[in-house]
């Protein structure tokens, strides 16, 4: 019974003097215990390693015609499963298109608009988000509903449409011809994605200016836009956190939509371009010739499929380790 208590005191003892964890750190720490966390992440890195490094890792130029080869099936692929009479070369991992262009490289190269996509208008998407939600909950009544109004009319734009009648509709002009046609790309997507993130934080801004702190804050005269940057912000962050982690994959697969459909970024004409192809355009590539060579449309789809779910795990993670709820669980 002594030696019980002795070992209970100094387990409380323990838990005492041992040093409280940040929220961040306490985050970090669930979240590389989420194996699902942990495998989206590998696959996000894996798609940003291939963005980068694509021009060293492609074994073909991917514009370049190979004459003569015109369909060829990848070279594993066993002749049964050919329709064609063309055999595989082992130089070209998945075979080439139509023209002899290897799909492999294609690929590898498409990677780079998605991972582009993945970063650059989610930082628009984000920072007029919060700018917005932030200003609408702290300041309330006119701001808040003028804001929040314009908010309502932006979200009742359907998504999709919106995006096709934009790159639609300037996809000739000047604007349309900047970056083969992707700062219209970046500003279709972010102008309608931004509402999520504003929503948020408008109820998240609503809750925090109540609180204590906040009010200790005004009452020693600190100016609104202080408190909004340094007592309000730092305590909404984990709910953008997850809301932008949870944005990413929709605008990849939007992306991923409009080239489909012929209205994504124009083909890049020399492979020392940033942008040469992307997995949209593959799919629009590879759904004219599905029979003949089906590996041109399930290689893109393979890769969207891929990604989106690094992205959706890495979230769902996120989600799991910033949830005041879950701490001290596992």
């Amino acid at each position: 019974m002594a030696s019980a208590a002795v070992a209970g005191g100094r387990s409380v003892n323990q838990a005492i003097t041992k040093p409280p964890q940040s929220l961040w750190v306490d985050a970090w720490h669930r979240l590389s215990r989420n194996k699902a966390a942990m495998f989206g992440l590998a696959l996000i890195l894996l798609f940003f390693f291939l963005a980068i490094f694509g021009p060293m890792l492609a074994p073909h130029d991917p514009l370049k015609i190979n004459s003569g080869k015109g369909f060829l099936p990848p070279a594993w692929m066993p002749a049964a499963w050919v329709s064609t009479n063309n055999v595989g070369d082992p130089q070209f991992f998945l075979g080439t298109d139509s023209i002899g262009r290897d799909v492999f490289s294609r690929l590898i190269y498409g990677a780079r608009v998605s991972m582009v996509v993945a970063i650059i208008p989610t930082i628009f998407i984000t920072f007029f988000g919060i700018l917005i939600g932030i200003v609408a909950g702290f300041f309330g009544g006119t701001a808040d509903n003028l804001l929040m109004r314009f908010t309502d009319i932006v979200y009742s734009f359907p998504d999709i449409l919106f995006f096709v009648v934009v790159m639609f509709a300037l996809r000739d002009t000047p604007i349309g011809d900047w970056g083969n046609g992707l700062i219209l790309l970046f500003g279709a997507l972010a102008l309608v994605n931004w509402v999520g993130v504003a929503r948020v934080v408008r109820g998240s801004t609503l809750s925090i200016k109540e609180k204590e702190f906040v009010e200790a804050a005004r009452s020693i005269g600190t100016s609104d836009r202080n408190i909004m940057q340094k007592h309000i912000l730092p305590n909404i962050l984990s709910p953008i956190i997850i809301i932008t982690a949870f944005a990413v994959p929709r605008l990849i697969i939007a992306e991923a939509v409009l080239g489909y459909l012929g209205l994504g970024l124009r083909p890049g004409t020399s492979s020392k371009e940033f942008f040469v192809t992307s997995w949209g355009s593959m799919l629009l590539e590879g759904q004219t010739a599905i029979n003949a060579q089906p590996w041109m449309l399930l290689a893109p789809a393979i890769a969207v499929a891929l990604v989106v779910m690094g992205f959706t795990f890495f979230g769902d993670g996120l989600r799991d380790a910033l949830d005041p709820r879950m701490r001290g669980a596992g």
